[in-house]
């Protein structure tokens, strides 16, 4: 079973019709229990961490996330998925994170600058990733392809070794970790058409 975490942050339905359109049933869920007896877990999001922080611990999934991390189930972190995982963001001050990945999640710089002048932020849109380490997720993944962002903060993780993916605008940041089993994106695969959808099949069919 595939467990997708409703903790009221983010557009749930089209990270589970993602899945099922590769042939696989995931069940969007409000229960912490139902996340500590799945196979596969998901943990998507948009919106401000803390906001999203506060929502995992009123709804008690701290705990059993930590858990299914532990136990080395296939876990993936989408987007603000990823961020929280961190042990800290500076967005609306300073919030502390699930801790499970050392680390800060901070905002793009003021004035970036790219080649049609100065970059807005966020960063929305189409762009390119560079696949750093291997990771099951990119199975089939060829290097620069193009996935979808939507974001104004990225993370900087405290050891090199679980940059699984950069991307470059304005400068150089983490699109994607991995950790063991322990997975997740900066980037949108639900949003990113066949690539992505070749990353929720990659990800469906790992390992426990």
């Amino acid at each position: 079973m595939i467990a997708i975490i409703d903790y009221g942050m983010g557009n749930l339905r089209s990270v589970q019709k993602g899945f099922e359109k590769i042939g696989f049933e995931a069940t969007v869920t409000t229960d912490p229990q139902m996340v500590l007896q799945a196979e596969r877990i998901v943990l998507p999001g948009v919106g401000a961490f803390r906001d999203c922080i506060r929502n995992l611990e009123q709804g008690g999934f701290v705990e059993p996330i930590l858990k299914v991390i532990a136990d080395g189930r296939p876990f993936l972190g989408i987007c603000l998925g990823l961020q929280l995982l961190f042990s800290e963001s500076e967005e609306f001050g300073l919030h502390k994170g699930l801790g499970v990945v050392p680390g800060r999640v901070v905002r793009f710089p003021a004035g970036m600058s790219g080649q049609g002048g100065k970059l807005p932020v966020p960063h929305m849109g189409w762009n390119q990733i560079a696949l750093k380490s291997s990771s099951p997720l990119f199975d089939g993944i060829v290097d620069a392809s193009n996935v979808y962002f939507v974001h104004s903060y990225y993370v900087k993780p405290e050891d090199p070794a679980v940059v699984a993916a950069t991307c470059t605008y304005g400068i150089e940041f983490c699109a994607a970790i991995r950790k063991g089993n322990l997975m997740a994106t900066q980037f949108h695969p639900e949003k990113s058409q066949g690539i992505g959808l070749r990353m929720l099949k990659n990800f469906a069919e790992m390992k426990g």
